[in-house]
């Protein structure tokens, strides 16, 4: 790895927003490629955060810091991305469910995607199933990833599971949930593919089903 990328990926584990920024539109002055950037440096620093958050070193605040430099770095790399060879690992849609508008948890679970190199597609927050279904036939995504913080909420959820999985759109989309009410025993029940929960699960999950 160059000086430069290095750099980057240690701003972003600091949660720099301001140095990541400046680092990476002075890698990109300086003709490195938009799609090292991104894979050297940016996701391979959100890991690192990720690992720092799982084994208790970094708590949520420390993750969102850093999920927030990577954000911010992202907007001014995707442009140069969407003109070279870069592809992401594959499209998510997100968003939580009907008569719930809890978003912090959602927008956790976006950063840290698109850290990890994924296309995200927020659908927001009071989803309806119908909604869903629609998002799903309109971005043929790889993941759904469905939230719920509050429980009685989790019907929704459910409800949606059922919309996806009754259409013809069911075999191709792998669903995750998630929340605090949430448990993989209520995601077994609904016929969810995987349960997460917190972000650093939904990444490690969504690389488990891609490989």
């Amino acid at each position: 790895m160059s000086i430069e990328l290095e750099r980057i990926r240690e701003a972003v584990v600091l949660g720099n927003r301001d140095l990541t920024a400046t680092l990476v539109r002075k890698a990109l002055g300086a003709g490195l490629p938009p799609g090292a950037i991104m894979s050297e440096a940016l996701i391979a620093g959100m890991d690192v955060v990720g690992q720092k958050y799982s084994t208790g070193e970094y708590f949520l605040p420390e993750m969102m810091v850093a999920a927030l430099a990577m954000e911010e770095a992202l907007s001014l790399l995707r442009p140069h991305l969407a003109q070279g060879n870069y592809r992401p690992r594959a499209r998510a849609i997100i968003g939580t469910v009907q008569a719930d508008i809890h978003d912090i948890g959602k927008n956790i679970v976006k950063m840290m995607m698109e850290g990890a190199g994924y296309e995200v597609v927020d659908l927001g927050v009071d989803v309806s199933p119908e909604a869903f279904l629609e998002a799903v036939r309109r971005q043929l995504p790889r993941f759904v990833l469905i939230s719920s913080l509050i429980t009685l909420t989790m019907e929704n959820m459910k409800k949606t599971v059922e919309a996806i999985s009754a259409s013809d759109l069911r075999e191709n989309v792998l669903i995750g949930v998630g929340g605090a009410p949430v448990t993989k025993e209520f995601a077994d029940r609904i016929g969810a593919d995987f349960y997460a929960d917190d972000a650093r699960g939904c990444v490690l999950n969504c690389n488990r089903l891609t490989l």
